[in-house]
């Protein structure tokens, strides 16, 4: 039962299908029509298509055939090659080793060669004489790589080419230059300048010393010039035109200079004292400015005291004069009552004498400990340094380092003159005093002698 429901089910949808394909069947005979009709043209569809088919398969038959035959030529001609280069590779090989033993040491001369070339290459990118002579490095790395990466032989005048870069760099590097060139200025404005060459040591202009870049082929300022006796050498070069003239050469063609450029100045040096070393330098200043006053003060005052000196009229513009007024006003005092009033006078006046240099010893004394603790500081950087990335790279400690130098150096230069300055002041304070004393010591006795004789008669 359930077979004949399929099968009238398939009737039911080819029926549909042949309905949806056909105009629409008026009954049984004329959908049996139709359907014929299907039939006898896809049987011809199919019949044209086998055709098609068989024309074909004899085309692929032949494509077949031509693929075939090529891929056999193809081998043929691989084996032959392949036996070419066999026969090759040994014929090369034979006759290498003949022309290796017919060169002899002639291979070792073009090694010498080649390795001279690349010598030569690496001395003219340093070289100031290729500021002059530009584009003799070509030839060389021309020549090198020719020499290099192939078995091609040097020419004979290729040799002679060599021989006469190496000889007029040794002619041009005994002689002093003058010619016209661009400058890169340091503030990088281009200007044609005269430049002149000291052998293949240095480049000058304008009293300035120049560096010559290979890779661009262009002469630069030195933006950091060296200190200023080496540029005074290089202003009496640029002035001169005949004659010896001293001049700072660095034989090495620049490393000396460009380590002399790096070194710090001593605005530089200063700074790397950083805080501690500006508070060294305040207090220096200070007790400069205070020596300053005290040597303007006690210079006047030895004046006014050197003039009274040599007067017996009392003036109360110095302390010398201000004592002998004491004399004046107590004419009748005894000799102990006179000697106390002039005692308390020239106490009155040490302070005035006096003043300020305990100051000036102060800073002396304290200039080197801070500077010690500027020390102290420094290193203490310097171990943080180290404890965080180790001793690979020295400049991550010279910072501390600098800082400790620099601080107890500078601690030292403000110490030192001040010990020198406060014992001179000291020195020139005490000799007033003492002739205060002396001065006041004889008008002392000078009232003794007086009373003694008045004692006697009495």
């Amino acid at each position: 039962m359930k077979t004949l429901n399929k099968f009238f089910t398939s009737i039911a949808l080819c029926s549909f299908v042949l309905t949806a394909n056909a105009q629409q069947a008026t009954n049984l005979d004329d959908l049996l029509k139709q359907l014929e009709k299907g039939q006898i043209a896809q049987t011809q569809q199919n019949i044209e298509r086998e055709a098609e088919f068989m024309a074909k398969k004899s085309q692929q038959d032949q494509l077949l055939k031509q693929a075939i035959t090529s891929r056999e030529q193809a081998v043929a001609k691989s084996t032959e090659l392949e036996n070419t280069y066999q026969v090759n590779e040994v014929d090369i090989a034979n006759k290498t080793d003949a022309l290796n033993k017919r060169m002899g040491e002639l291979k070792e001369l073009f090694g010498v060669l080649q390795q001279v070339a690349g010598d030569t290459r690496s001395k003219f990118q340093t070289s100031t004489i290729s500021a002059q002579i530009p584009g003799r490095g070509k030839f060389l790395d021309e020549f090198a790589q020719s020499m290099g990466s192939s078995s091609k032989l040097a020419s004979i005048e290729e040799i002679e080419r060599l021989w006469f870069e190496l000889q007029r760099e040794m002619t041009e590097s005994g002689k002093v230059h003058k010619f016209s060139a661009q400058v890169v200025a340091a503030n990088g404005e281009k200007v044609q300048s005269d430049v002149i060459r000291v052998g293949g040591f240095n480049l000058v202009s304008n009293g300035k010393y120049l560096e010559y870049i290979d890779e661009t082929g262009s002469i630069a300022e030195l933006i950091r010039q060296p200190s200023n006796r080496y540029l005074e050498s290089a202003a009496e070069l640029t002035q001169a035109n005949t004659g010896a003239v001293p001049f700072a050469l660095d034989p090495t063609g620049g490393s000396i200079l460009g380590l002399l450029v790096q070194a710090p100045d001593t605005q530089e040096r200063i700074e790397q004292g950083g805080p501690v070393g500006n508070v060294i330098i305040a207090l220096g200043v200070i007790g400069l400015l205070i020596a300053l006053e005290r040597f303007i003060s006690l210079f006047f005052i030895g004046n006014k005291v050197n003039r009274q000196l040599k007067t017996s009229v009392a003036s109360d513009d110095n302390p010398l004069g201000r004592v002998m007024l004491v004399k004046d006003n107590n004419l009748d005092a005894d000799t102990e009552t006179l000697e106390l009033k002039l005692s308390e006078r020239i106490l009155k006046e040490v302070p005035v004498l006096t003043s300020r240099l305990t100051l000036i010893k102060i800073v002396s004394v304290v200039a080197p400990l801070i500077g010690l603790l500027g020390t102290v500081t420094g290193m203490i950087n310097t171990f943080q340094a180290i404890t965080l990335f180790g001793t690979g790279d020295p400049k991550l400690m010279a910072g501390g380092i600098s800082q400790a130098l620099v601080t107890t150096v500078l601690g030292l230069v403000v110490a030192i003159p001040m010990v020198f300055i406060s014992t001179l002041l000291n020195t020139r304070s005490r000799g007033i005093i003492n002739v205060l004393q002396q001065q006041s010591a004889g008008i002392i006795a000078e009232r003794a002698e007086m009373a003694e004789p008045a004692e006697k008669g009495a």
